[in-house]
């Protein structure tokens, strides 16, 4: 297996934290569920120009959905099995988690999720061609609470740039956060350039409803520390 460092290594790693069920998953499930890519500088990078034949990883063609950051995949698996008409790739950088969302997978039976263990960002970049994608879920980024760190947060112009590019008209991006300032400032970044229209801007606060979006720990976490639940939902605006 590959080291982290410099130069091509495989993402399909062993971790000091994996258990015996998520080692066996790595084992047993990887060659399905994943699709490996190669990394250039990081681990966690996908070096440029790579491209990858989804309906072939997939076997069949079918509306794309992007997951950033899925975790353990507590809402990824529930919401795939409710939409299998969807075709979702998930990207999620801890290797134990990954292994966690095959086995939901396969407990659950849900063969229309492909994961890749990179940074979700540069997937979107490199993975999905232009007006390519139906819909985004990022449920419950890092909120980098500390104002010094705000800046390092995932969801700002760049990233709304290029998701506006890789969603079809109409597409929707849809994000939750328990954070009060993250979730306006996502609503200023959708808000400001004329590339999204808010689905739910009759709503109070122009909030969406939870949806098909099944509670995660991190929502649980945050309800238990007094903070609200914002889900958002806006829709790339005609080109």
């Amino acid at each position: 297996m590959g080291r982290p460092g410099r130069g091509v290594v495989s993402f399909v790693r062993r971790s000091p934290r994996m258990n015996a069920s998520q080692h066996r998953a790595m084992d047993e499930l990887a060659p399905h569920y994943l699709i490996d890519v190669p990394h250039s500088s990081m681990s966690t990078s996908i070096a440029p120009g790579t491209r990858v034949d989804l309906a072939e990883r997939f076997g069949r063609e079918a509306p794309l959905v992007v997951e950033i950051g899925s975790g353990v995949g507590e809402s990824l698996v529930a919401m795939a099995a409710a939409r299998p008409e969807l075709n979702v790739l998930a990207f999620e950088v801890y290797a134990p988690a990954v292994a966690s969302t095959m086995g939901r997978l396969e407990r659950a039976g849900v063969d229309t999720v492909r994961l890749v263990a990179a940074d979700g960002v540069e997937g979107l970049r490199e993975l999905v061609a232009p007006a390519g994608l139906t819909e985004l879920w990022t449920f419950f980024p890092d909120p980098w609470p500390k104002k010094r760190h705000r800046k390092r947060r995932l969801v700002g112009p760049e990233l709304a740039r290029l998701v506006a590019d890789r969603l079809v008209d109409g597409g929707l991006w849809r994000l939750a956060t328990d954070w009060e300032d993250y979730a306006d400032q996502m609503t200023e970044v959708l808000g400001s350039n004329g590339l999204f229209v808010n689905s739910c801007a009759d709503r109070p606060g122009g909030w969406a409803p939870r949806g098909d979006r099944p509670p995660t720990r991190f929502e649980r976490r945050g309800l238990a520390a007094g903070r609200a639940i914002r889900d958002l939902v806006w829709a790339r605006a005609p080109r």
